[in-house]
């Protein structure tokens, strides 16, 4: 009895020494709650015919109606063709990207070369969304952009970039691979940093060139670490945030801007309709959800590698 009390105690004083260590764990905790979960009993408006005045509990149910509704309107057609191909557009490009990027600056042997290199990379990732925009379209202004009056200047028509459909995909695109590779390769850039060193100087007794090294030694290094970020990434491809493509959106390129996130917030929000804005926002994250289960299966039957 007594030598319990006194590990009890232990581990009181081990917790009260620690207070700061408790607080920093709660705050993303609360912040899940309160963000991630409470949201969740937002889901029943999904089956319901939402009044204000009924409120949650009042409000008639309808079971699947604004699924059924949701899936077979004409728009949804196309707000499901342009986030699947957005998104399958987005992960082509940026999934690669980062593990290149990691690669180069962990084969760099110049130190302050290999410092700026990150600082440049990693900065984009800081600018706000909104602030990106500005600067895109401030550059490529039909008008007044840099870009326009440089193409001008060289005896080319200016462009719309904005206004043409054909040129939007691209722009959110490769912009947001601008924005997020550098921040993205630090994850393997902490894989790269374990690798055992005696591998590589094994490698280089066998005569392995630097190509080889990377491909023999680094690669299947940091799989464990790629494979979990395909797996994460594959389950995104069609959970496309609302701001920025709402940002770029305008009346001219909205037949290839329109995906589910901006047309859930026109829907639900503008118009009012909650119950049919949350069914389309459901049916996003239910698809989200399959992906990753899918994805999760086919990378541990291939790699032995997954989240579960």
């Amino acid at each position: 009895m007594a030598k319990n009390s006194a590990t009890v105690s232990k581990s009181n004083k081990i917790k009260s020494a620690n207070w700061q260590f408790w607080v920093i764990i709660a705050i993303p905790i609360i912040y899940a709650i309160i963000f991630a979960y409470v949201p969740m009993a937002g889901i029943v408006l999904a089956f319901q015919d939402f009044s204000i005045r009924k409120g949650i509990f009042g409000s008639d149910w309808v079971g699947l109606k604004y699924f059924k509704q949701f899936l077979t309107s004409t728009s949804s057609v196309l707000v499901i063709k342009n986030t699947l191909i957005l998104g399958i557009y987005s992960f082509l490009a940026s999934f690669p990207v980062p593990i290149i990027l990691a690669i180069g600056i962990n084969e760099m042997r110049a130190k302050r070369y290999k410092k700026t290199v990150q600082m440049v990379t990693y900065a984009p990732y800081f600018i706000s969304i909104v602030v990106l925009v500005g600067m895109m379209m401030q550059m490529m202004d039909l008008r007044s952009g840099i870009i326009n009056v440089l193409l001008q200047k060289v005896g080319f028509e200016p462009v719309n970039f904005f206004g043409n459909p054909k040129i939007f995909r691209h722009l959110y695109v490769w912009s947001g691979v601008w924005q997020s590779a550098g921040y993205a390769s630090i994850i393997y850039l902490a894989a790269l940093s374990g690798v055992s060193k005696e591998l590589q100087e094994a490698a280089i007794v066998d005569g392995a060139n630097r190509i080889k090294r990377i491909l023999h030694v680094d690669i299947p290094a940091i799989l464990p670490t790629i494979i979990i970020m395909l797996i994460f990434n594959c389950a995104s491809i069609v959970s496309i945030g609302l701001d920025k493509v709402f940002l770029m959106q305008n009346s001219l390129n909205a037949s290839v801007s329109e995906v589910i996130s901006t047309f859930v917030y026109k829907v639900g929000v503008v118009n009012s309709n909650v119950g049919f804005s949350t069914a389309a926002g459901l049916f996003q994250s239910i698809v989200s959800f399959v992906l990753l289960i899918i994805v999760n299966r086919i990378c541990k039957k291939i790699t032995t590698n997954s989240l579960w």
